[in-house]
């Protein structure tokens, strides 16, 4: 399946300057298969190693940084030849071997002509645990599961995404059908490799949820492998809060649905853990719609959703009937589970996520965004409910150019906002 990260590890290939490259990502966003396509695709040949478990290379790294020597110790470990300009050098799950990191430095400042990609799940991790790093001699970039463009892809509608490309916005409306039928399957089935590929190999919804549910046994065992001991009941606490959390009507984080009486000093460090994991987004509230939204945000208040769609719903237990065809009783959820694809469209974007709430009323915006010299509210409504009193307030209030409401209903141009339907709604950001 194609991944749109894919252009921006050839823009980083061709860079006069180029850095070594760290991709950050979620364990199972399909790192190690996007490096490895990377390096089949634009590279002569490609060197793999993995550092997990890797005592022989630990030992490597540990005696000095000496460039001739490590390239040395890399040629036999793979049995491969390494060429300057013709070899892809693969680290991956680098934080094992934290003195590996330090190398980076030593590679971009005495062999630059040599092209280093690396990986760590919990890369993150390991730098707040102190680990050395090469600060500004390395470049970064962050994988997230199958956004909505790359699960078009993977389904073999190239023609669906051309049309939100070109801003077709007439056929867009006319085949809205078929964008709705596969936003409600990407909701079900979601953005992790895996899932999707099963999907799309077999059709079958039930195995694409028992492999859900394994990733999320998955990142449970990691909670207890690589956390403080101290740290993982709380960690496991917050993260069984999130769909709670999520229910809520105004999803703001509440510490004390997490454990009764608890204290935002009691679970900081659990939720630093699963951000550092990339197993979370974090949505910050700002006070004011002004430029930069980082300078009106209010720290101790903010959203919590999961990484992606499909583990919400697998976390939730709700079927594939409940998802595809909606009842009465999933009506409240449904918001939820929109709001969480549309924080995972705007994070795969780049963007920074944030949301707007009165000091003392009841008027919010779920989301709010920054692009270019633009501040942009996103009213997001889960079917064709095209009220938005929140949004048109603020844009009043404070005089806001541009605004977007997203929701099934198709694209069509208003006074004040722009109804763009969600499933057209990152190309329509990204154009």
């Amino acid at each position: 399946m194609e991944r749109l990260l894919m252009q921006e590890l050839v823009k980083w290939k061709d860079k006069k300057n180029r850095k070594p490259l760290i991709i950050k990502g979620a364990r199972q966003v399909g790192k190690t298969w996007l490096m490895k396509e990377f390096g089949k695709r634009y590279f002569e040949n490609a060197v793999y190693i993995n550092f997990e478990n890797n005592r022989r290379m630990k030992n490597v790294f540990e005696m000095d940084y000496h460039i001739e020597r490590i390239l040395s110790a890399l040629k036999i470990e793979s049995g491969k030849k390494i060429e300057a300009g013709g070899t892809l050098l693969i680290f991956d799950e680098i934080q094992e071997v934290p003195r590996a990191l330090g190398a980076l430095k030593y590679f971009y400042e005495e062999a630059p002509e040599y092209a280093i990609v690396a990986a760590g799940s919990l890369l993150g991790i390991a730098l707040h645990e102190g680990t050395s790093f090469p600060v500004g001699k390395v470049d970064f970039l962050t994988l997230y599961p199958l956004n909505f463009t790359e699960f078009l892809l993977a389904a073999g509608q190239k023609q669906l995404v051309e049309l939100t490309e070109e801003k077709d916005y007439s056929l867009v409306n006319a085949f809205s059908d078929k964008y709705v039928e596969m936003l409600r399957k990407y909701y079900y089935v979601g953005g992790m490799p895996e899932a999707a590929s099963v999907y799309f190999e077999t059709d079958d919804l039930q195995e694409v949820r028992t492999i859900q549910q394994q990733l999320l046994l998955y990142y449970a065992n990691d909670f207890s492998k690589h956390a403080p001991k101290e740290t993982v009941p709380r960690i496991q606490m917050v993260w069984n809060s999130v769909p709670m959390q999520l229910a809520k009507e105004n999803r703001k984080f509440i510490y004390g649905m997490v454990r009764e009486g608890a204290r935002a000093k009691d679970f900081e460090l659990a939720i630093q853990w699963l951000l550092d994991c990339g197993l979370i987004h974090k949505s910050y509230r700002i006070r004011k719609p002004g430029m930069p939204l980082i300078s009106y945000m209010d720290m101790s208040s903010f959203k919590i959703y999961m990484s992606d769609v499909g583990l919400l719903g697998a976390r939730c237990n709700l079927d594939a009937i409940t998802i595809l065809e909606g009842n009465e009783i999933f009506t409240e959820f449904k918001g939820a589970l929109t709001e969480q694809f549309v924080a995972q469209e705007l994070a795969s974007s780049g963007m920074e996520l944030y949301y707007y709430s009165a000091e003392n009323s009841s008027g919010e915006v779920d989301f709010i965004i920054q692009k270019a010299n633009k501040v942009i509210p996103v009213e997001v409504k889960a079917e064709e409910n095209l009220q938005a009193k929140s949004m048109r307030a603020l844009c009043r209030k404070y005089e806001l150019q541009s605004a977007i409401r997203s929701s099934m209903s198709g694209y069509r141009e208003q006074e004040w906002m722009v109804n763009v339907p969600l499933y057209m709604l990152r190309s329509y950001l990204n154009m």
